[in-house]
């Protein structure tokens, strides 16, 4: 695979990938940047990639990988010099129903906030295939390919994210 092919992966892939770093990321100016660092990774390693083998699993899994290494430098500078946390910009809802009216829209958008606010709260180990799977639409094989875990690893995590998220959202 050459840098020519990662164009066309940017093509097939991107929005579902720019979705997934949305998510981890939780607003636009670090998910842009994780975005971008992902290409970039996949750039390097543009001899790894298999386009016949879940090449969008692969880009998936290095943007995780990134988003790791990220979170673990941030926290490592947060112990040594603290700053005060900054007001993010909230993200805008996905729209999975088409509301007809403000109150719909409104309240639609209230609804996903408070499951937003749910599925952040997660571990990484529930949050991460929870986000692969409905956020950039991956299927199992697919996330456990991803993250070097089994299928059944996969659908096991996905049902405790989607059992804590109700018990979450039941008692909220």
């Amino acid at each position: 695979m050459d840098n020519m092919d990662i164009d066309n992966l940017v093509m097939l892939y991107g929005k579902a990938v720019y979705g997934f770093c949305l998510r981890l990321a939780k607003n636009k100016n670090d998910a842009d940047d994780l975005y971008q660092e992902t290409f970039l990774k996949a750039m390097e390693l543009c001899t790894k990639i298999d386009k016949g083998n879940n090449p969008k699993g692969f880009l998936i899994s290095l943007a995780v990988g990134l988003w790791k290494n990220n979170r673990r430098k941030y926290l490592r500078r947060q112990r040594i010099a603290p700053e005060e946390e900054l007001n993010e910009e909230s993200v805008s809802s996905f729209m999975f129903v088409n509301p007809s009216t403000p109150e719909e829209i409104l309240l639609l958008k209230e609804r996903c906030a408070v499951v937003r606010t749910a599925a952040d709260k997660l571990n990484d180990k529930l949050k991460i295939p929870l986000y692969m799977y409905y956020t950039a639409e991956m299927s199992v094989e697919d996330i456990a390919s991803a993250l070097r875990i089994p299928q059944g690893t996969v659908k096991s995590r996905l049902y405790k994210a989607r059992k804590t998220l109700k018990n979450a959202l039941e008692v909220g």
